[in-house]
């Protein structure tokens, strides 16, 4: 007969095997990825984060479609380093999700963020409602009603787990930015690091700046995508909102296999 504490530990033994063969097949596909040599499947899947009836509104009012900016701006990018591939990103948008990914804290230390990485991949894996074929990269996209004026916590990309976590607002104001949050998590998965100071959210030079050798170097017109924040004078930073203001730096571009490092 088992008794509890050996149900515990078997329940650890075959979690531990489950994310080891998904760890495996992530590494795998992260390798194969960065080839550039065949379009990566996205698939976004949207939750209803607050249960505001307005949010819903929004998101059965979603298409695959509407997410066009992002495949455009990644095509335009890649193709300033010498990436043919096309298309390079093929968006797919699953039914909505009716339950919510583990909570991640800002302050969290580092085994807590582990145990919180494990756990995210672990319920991505069980509820996974998509049932087409299998992505390279999950989005979870938390939507929220500006309405509540609900400031939003941080959203994450995980590339060992080949998954981002998005929050945005449930607003078509607010879909430039959500879009260009969508596009910094989704280049974590392909391996690109942070730019910018996360303390001061201030871009980082040379690398967090779209034109660093501009002179005068103020006011930068641009983003580089992984800043996250376009540096017009000292203490004035601004989110984009929309691509049309954004770059892939060269560093970026060898950090997810788009140039030689």
């Amino acid at each position: 007969m088992v008794n509890a504490s050996q149900f515990r530990v078997l329940r650890i033994i075959i979690l531990l095997m489950v994310l080891f063969v998904v760890a495996m097949n992530v590494g795998l596909n992260g390798v194969r990825m960065q080839a550039w040599e065949r379009p990566v499947g996205v698939v976004l899947y949207p939750i209803n984060a607050d249960g505001e009836a307005g949010t819903q509104a929004y998101i059965d009012a979603l298409n695959v479609e509407q997410f066009a900016d992002i495949e455009a701006f990644l095509q335009r990018e890649a193709s300033r380093y010498q990436i043919r591939q096309q298309p390079l990103i093929e968006f797919s948008l699953a039914p909505m999700l009716n339950v919510q990914p583990p909570e991640f804290e800002a302050d969290a230390g580092v085994l807590d963020r582990i145990v919180w990485s494990l756990h995210m991949r672990w319920w991505s894996w069980r509820n996974d409602n998509w049932l087409g074929a299998q992505p390279d990269v999950r989005i979870y996209l938390r939507y929220f009603s500006p309405q509540r004026n609900q400031p939003l916590t941080h959203s994450l990309g995980l590339q060992k787990g080949m998954i981002g976590l998005v929050n945005g607002y449930a607003d078509i104001d607010y879909r430039g930015a959500n879009h260009f949050v969508i596009t910094h998590e989704l280049m974590h998965t392909f391996g690109a690091l942070d730019k910018y100071n996360l303390q001061t959210n201030e871009p980082i030079y040379p690398d967090g700046y779209a034109d660093p050798q501009q002179k005068p170097l103020l006011p930068q017109t641009k983003a580089e995508v992984m800043s996250g924040r376009i540096k017009v004078s000292p203490g004035w930073l601004l989110m984009p909102q929309s691509l049309d203001r954004v770059i892939v730096g060269p560093k970026t571009a060898r950090e997810i296999g788009w140039s030689p490092s």
